[in-house]
């Protein structure tokens, strides 16, 4: 017997966006509208769903075009800019008929920045892409773009974690956001549920309790995991970037500070990114407060990461981050006095407060991996290799199963040819093959359904 088929229901609208895409000349317009057609009329569609159905328990990409499948979304031109037409929508984003206001907020983001990239970074870019400088201009142009970038005083810290964690890991994530918002720090996170939620949840509170009136809850994301992982309710400033490693210097440029929470694979691969970075010799001087916390249930899985650390890219590494565990207050103490030290940092250097320019970004890190399984088996992870180089393998070892786990394009690779393998030294692969399956067993890698590995671990 067919199950029957689910229909929710569905709303049809018209939006005049505003934010910057209400003061387009004609050309820009025109620009915008055929960037939104054709190849990338399809990404939209699925980051608009994501927007459209934020709070969506699920993380398979795929499940809000099953629930909606007849959803559209046409950008079309006005005189004085441009038109947003949905078509089918879910109805959870609006109320009485009128769209919410936050919601349509992130709505006009994705316009924004799927369009900025198309015309910016297409073929007739102005940014020389193939250059380390050309892409941290880029990544400069696409935040200047979307707002995030305001000459304050430094107070932003990005918060690291996982989608897929346990109750008690969430309700400190809330906690240690309260104590940050208390001691007037904003937060940004990758914008999803869980880790990336709570901190904003918890600052929330302690904003209003400080009467502070501007505050930023900046979430940054990228398609491939926006309709994974679709933007939590919380989230006023979204930025899609265009592929995972500009994401990843977004979130290191702009911050004054890093706090990681527990999480699983992804995770991992963005502590690996920022120590990578943290241990060239360019950077060795730069204070850059980073914090892994959670609460006493989690203490266990950061030992494995610490361990995991100091055994692949050894004891330099371990020395730049500080380990805490069970206590909010002390870490927002730890990284309000850490973000005071970056301050006069940058005063001392004349650099800016919004922007790390300081930061040496190698172009091992910027160049965007496309996880084939030649190019995961192609992966050079053994000993002997300088720190920054096998951070930079590692990084893009846990990025391949990240996209194997809840991207489209990865998981359509999998289904195809199976799972990657990994190969490196015996010790090594060892640790990581523990990693791995400590994250399976403790439910880190995905919230919905059976998790089967997308990885072979090969000593």
């Amino acid at each position: 017997m067919k199950e029957p088929i689910v229909t929710l229901p569905t709303v049809d609208a018209r939006i005049y966006p505003r934010g910057g895409l209400d003061v387009l000349s004609r050309d820009e317009v025109a620009r915008l509208r055929d960037a939104s057609s054709g190849g990338m009329h399809d990404l939209l569609r699925r980051c608009a769903l994501a927007v459209l159905t934020s709070g969506s328990p699920s993380d398979d990409p795929r499940a809000a075009r099953e629930l909606y499948p007849d959803f559209d979304i046409q950008v079309l031109q006005q005189d004085r800019g441009v038109r947003i037409d949905l078509l089918n929508a879910p109805a959870m984003a609006f109320v009485d008929g009128e769209i919410i206001r936050g919601v349509a907020e992130l709505l006009f983001a994705v316009v924004r920045d799927l369009a900025y990239t198309a015309i910016e970074l297409g073929e007739r870019s102005n940014y020389d892409l193939a250059t380390s400088p050309g892409i941290t201009n880029a990544v400069f142009g696409l935040l200047r773009n979307a707002r995030i970038l305001h000459p304050a005083d430094p107070n932003l810290v990005v918060c690291w974690g996982g989608h897929s964690i346990g109750r008690d890991e969430y309700v400190y994530t809330k906690q240690a956001g309260y104590e940050l918002g208390l001691r007037g720090l904003d937060i940004c996170t990758g914008c999803g549920p869980g880790a990336m939620k709570g901190p904003m949840k918890g600052a929330t509170i302690a904003h209003a309790k400080q009467r502070r009136r501007t505050t930023r809850y900046i979430g940054i994301t990228e398609p491939g995991i926006i309709a994974a992982e679709s933007p939590n309710p919380i989230v006023n400033h979204l930025v899609i970037m265009p592929d995972i490693e500009k994401r990843l210097e977004a979130f290191v440029r702009i911050a004054h500070g890093i706090i990681v929470f527990p999480g699983g694979v992804g995770t991992a691969e963005e502590i690996l990114y920022l120590l990578g970075i943290l241990l060239r010799e360019e950077n060795r001087e730069l204070p850059f407060p980073l914090i892994l916390t959670g609460p006493a249930i989690a203490a266990p899985y950061f030992e494995q990461i610490d361990q995991f650390i100091r055994l692949t890219l050894g004891e330099a590494a371990a020395s730049r981050y500080e380990i805490v565990i069970g206590d909010g207050a002390a870490v927002a103490r730890k990284m309000a006095q850490g973000i005071k030290r970056v301050r006069e940092y940058r005063i001392a250097q004349k650099d800016s407060f919004f922007f790390n320019w300081a930061l040496e970004v190698p172009l091992e890190f910027q160049q965007p991996f496309v996880p084939t399984h030649e190019a995961m088996a192609a992966l050079d992870l053994h000993h002997g290799r300088k720190p920054h180089e096998l951070a930079a393998d590692l990084r893009r070892a846990f990025s391949g199963i990240v996209a194997g786990n809840v991207k489209e394009d990865g998981m359509r690779r999998i289904e195809a040819h199976g799972p990657f393998d990994i190969h490196g030294d015996h010790d090594m692969m060892r640790a990581l093959d523990a990693l791995l399956r400590a994250f399976v067993e403790q439910r880190r890698m995905k919230i919905a359904g059976e998790y089967r590995p997308c990885y072979r671990v090969l000593a």
